[in-house]
């Protein structure tokens, strides 16, 4: 019966197979045909239109160059003698003498791990002096002219900043084309050295064709090799890739000649393909639109008002294939299931929200206590009793309002005495070290935001900021914000080293500070509170003023006591 009721003519498997094979068996005689030739042609022309070859080899000859670049970062990064090249022989004649020693030694020795590498040298433009490896198979002659090459080379970049050097270049001595990588430090530069034509070595096992050729070329399309003589470039077809390491480009010339053998007929062919699709696909459409299309436009235009929050929209019942209409009945049963939960549920995300929010209010610093006890105890020794009742009366009113964990929102009057009696505390604490001062207009006091939003900023700069080097200052300013919908900003700003470039990157792709031991864990708390708060109507932006210091921009929807 279940069988039955699938193939039936209301069955959208059976429409769909009718409509499939009535569009697809056409297009696979006619393809089926074309497809035959086209084979034959291109196992005759696969060797020269296996263009993805170009990138292939290309990404192989990237991947050494970038191996060979890591080797130069490192020695400049590392290689201490690299900065007694950096200073005049006459200063320490022995010292020069011994690190061109090391130098030489070393660069004798690693040439073997880099076999693609003609030459690596180091040159100092202060002593006006080269070093380089001595292949052994290169006569002194060779030897002189490479030298010779690589100082000109130098002296013509010796205006080029660091930046310059960022990729492998081309360089011509003679006849004969160098790719040459530099890192520079203070004056002294490490590089590489090598042959253009001994990378195109691989090259020589392609089967390019009598005609074809593979070569490198400069970023103006000049040839890198000696046998690159090209009669008539209009004569092949250009495939080229561009190295990410360095400014020249592989390219490949295929003949026109062999692709074009057959392709006028297989024009024809294939505007006869089109042509057939043309004709058949709307009819197809139509097809598919009366019996696929609508019935799902139709789900779909009530699922966006469902979506919207209106439970009460159903699927109107028409003539549809059996599966919609099965679809439809869950539909409409799932929707009504839903309605009846919606209650339930959201009440239980209200108790698990607001839990969250109450373990997030008590996680408080400890040592904040500790410190402030600790500064009463030394009040006590020089008798100083009135500072003594100062701070213990900004103590009980900062622990009275902690113990307020109750409460989702305050008034930002309240939130702003809270983080003065914690500032007063901090204040007699660090005495000159340590000033602040909150700036609000008064017309903002009746606010209400959610408890220690304020506090926990201005706690992390009395754990961050604040050094015994020198006098740190914190600013607090409130102000009312908002073009159509009125926001309350906050901005919290001191004089301290600010945020680390690390915690910015990550603050801004959001990853979780929480679970590190670097004393975010507070900001974390914040952000996460925010949102579970105002969803996407608040914003808190992280980030360094460009006079110094952290800056810390709060942004809340504005609301009064008696809005809520």
């Amino acid at each position: 019966m279940t069988f039955i009721h699938r193939l039936s003519n209301k069955s959208i498997r059976f429409k769909l197979i009718v409509g499939f094979l009535l569009l697809v068996i056409p297009l696979q005689l006619l393809l089926i045909f074309d497809n035959y030739y086209g084979m034959k042609v291109v196992r005759e022309q696969v060797a020269n239109s296996n263009r993805h070859l170009v990138a292939l080899y290309m990404d192989q000859i990237d991947r050494n160059l970038e191996e060979i670049d890591k080797y130069l970062r490192t020695m400049v990064a590392f290689e201490n003698d690299l900065i007694k090249l950096d200073i005049s022989a006459k200063v320490n004649s022995d010292d020069y003498f011994l690190a061109k020693i090391n130098l030489f030694n070393k660069l004798e020795r690693d040439i073997h791990t880099y076999k693609e590498m003609d030459y690596l040298f180091i040159y100092s433009s202060v002593n006006k002096e080269l070093i380089t490896n001595q292949p052994s198979d290169a006569t002194m002659e060779q030897l002189k002219t490479i030298q010779s090459g690589i100082i000109r080379m130098l002296r013509e970049r010796e205006d080029f900043q660091k930046q310059d050097f960022a990729k492998w270049f081309p360089y011509q001595i003679n006849e004969e084309y160098y790719i040459v990588k530099i890192q520079k430090i203070g004056d002294v530069y490490v590089g590489a050295w090598v042959k253009a034509s001994k990378l195109m070595i691989p090259f020589g096992l392609l089967d390019m064709g009598p005609e074809g050729k593979s070569l490198l070329v400069t970023e103006n399309l000049k040839p890198m090799s000696d046998n690159a003589a090209i009669a008539n470039k209009n004569d092949y077809l250009e495939v080229s890739t561009h190295s990410k390491q360095g400014n020249f480009s592989l390219l490949f010339l295929i003949p026109y000649s062999v692709i074009l053998e057959h392709l006028p007929f297989l024009q024809r062919l294939w505007y006869l393909v089109i042509l057939g699709a043309l004709i058949i696909l709307p009819i197809f459409y139509i097809f598919l639109r009366h019996i696929i299309l609508l019935p799902i436009n139709r789900i779909v235009e009530v699922m966006r008002r469902v979506r919207d929050g209106n439970l009460d929209q159903r699927v109107k019942q028409y003539p549809v294939s059996f599966e919609f209409e099965l679809m439809n009945d869950v539909f409409n049963s799932m929707v009504s299931e839903i309605k009846a939960l919606k209650i339930t549920v959201y009440e239980e995300q209200l108790f698990i929200q607001k839990a969250e929010l109450k373990y997030l209010q008590l996680q408080i610093n400890p040592h904040f206590f500790l410190n402030a006890l600790n500064t009463i105890y030394n009040l006590a020794q020089f008798q100083n009793y009135q500072l003594i009742q100062d701070m213990s009366e900004y103590l009980i009113n900062y622990m009275r309002f902690m113990f307020q964990n109750n409460l989702e929102f305050v008034k930002l009057e309240d939130e702003i005495a809270h983080t003065r009696n914690y500032l007063q505390i901090q204040a007699m604490r660090f005495q000159d070290g340590f000033t602040y001062q909150i700036n609000g207009d008064d017309s903002l006091s009746q606010a209400l935001i959610p408890p220690l939003i304020i506090q926990t900023f201005v706690e992390n700069t009395i754990k961050h900021a604040i050094t015994m080097e020198e006098p740190i200052r914190l600013t607090v300013d409130m102000e009312l914000c908002g073009e159509q919908e009125p926001y309350l900003c906050i901005v919290i700003q001191d004089t301290g080293r600010g945020f680390s470039e690390e915690a910015l990157v990550k603050w801004q792709s959001e990853v979780d500070l929480a679970d590190e031991n670097n004393g975010y864990i507070g900001i974390w708390n914040s952000r996460r509170r925010l949102r579970l708060i105002y969803q996407s109507r608040a914003q808190l932006t992280i980030s360094n003023h460009p006079d110094g210091g952290a800056r810390v921009a709060v942004r809340l929807p504005f609301v009064l006591k008696n809005e809520n």
